[in-house]
Parts: structure tokens; sequence; C-alpha cells
């Protein structure tokens, strides 16, 4: 794939009209969150991994955490009303969201399930996460997100 190719997610982004920028790093063996924060020459606070879970209910849920940072899997059950909540396995990733493990984006997938994000997303003029493939991200303000996904903030980090 090359950067001229669109992304599913930028394909969405751009049917919404929202401004973006994307960013290709795919000449890169980056793979985790601040490799590819490093490969770019961003900012990590600004830099967001996409994270899958599900519930004790059974319900699946989506938590936005910056790329240096962890989930925490308490405090996340309780942002979204669950009594816990867990990661979703790697190999049922693409069955349930159309993504891979390294290139999963809050925009796009299959369905649309609950999304959190750490608190302060709304404090940066930008953010960055996966643009849906490995090798490229999107930027985009806070509140363009919200137009596409409804997301909320909440402390869900360690």
């Amino acid at each position: 794939m090359k950067k001229k190719d669109k992304t599913n997610v930028m394909r969405v982004l751009d049917s919404k009209k929202i401004t973006y920028t994307e960013h290709y790093y795919g000449d890169t063996d980056a793979i985790s969150g601040m490799e590819v924060i490093e490969a770019l020459g961003q900012e990590p606070d600004r830099a967001y991994k996409t994270l899958v879970t599900t519930g004790k209910t059974g319900t699946h849920y989506v938590f936005m955490v910056p790329v240096a940072e962890e989930l925490d899997l308490k405090k996340a059950a309780k942002a979204v009303g669950e009594k816990s909540i867990e990661m979703l396995k790697s190999k049922e990733l693409l069955g349930l969201t159309g993504y891979i493990h390294g290139g999963c984006s809050p925009i796009g997938m299959k369905k649309l399930f609950k999304t959190m994000i750490q608190n302060g997303a709304d404090q940066h003029d930008t953010i960055m996460f996966s643009g849906g493939k490995i090798g490229f991200q999107v930027e985009l303000a806070f509140e363009d997100l919200k137009k596409v996904v409804p997301v909320e903030m909440a402390d869900i980090c360690k």
C-alpha cells in the first residue's frame, strides 16, 4: 500500500467532509504506538491507541488511550457501567471490527461500539490515531472525531 491510497477511515472522513491530516509511516518496522509516534516525530500525549474490550455482560467497548499510557481495566469497566471488562483476543478483532491488531481505528468499524477516550483529549488542537491500516495515522480535531463516533471522555488510564 502506498501513501496515496485511501483507507476506509479516510473515506469515512471524506464522506462527512471532515478535515484531517494523514500520516504515513509504512517505510518503518514500527508496530507499537510509541514506535509509530517516534517514526512520525510526533508528541505521544496527542497520539491515541484504540483498544477493544468485552464486558462481563458480553457487550463490546472501545477505549482510546494515549500511546504512552495503559488502560486501567477497573476504571474502564466503571466508566461503561460494567462489573469487569477484559481485552478482546487478537484473533477475534478482525471479525468483530474489520481491523487487525496495529491497524484498529475507532472510525469505520463494522459496528458502532460505545467509545471512551482518556480525559484531556479535548485539550489538544488535534489528536492522532490509527488510520485503519498499519502504516497510516490520521490527525484531526477531537470535536471532529465526535462528529463521526459518539466518544465520551473518562479517566480510564492507570
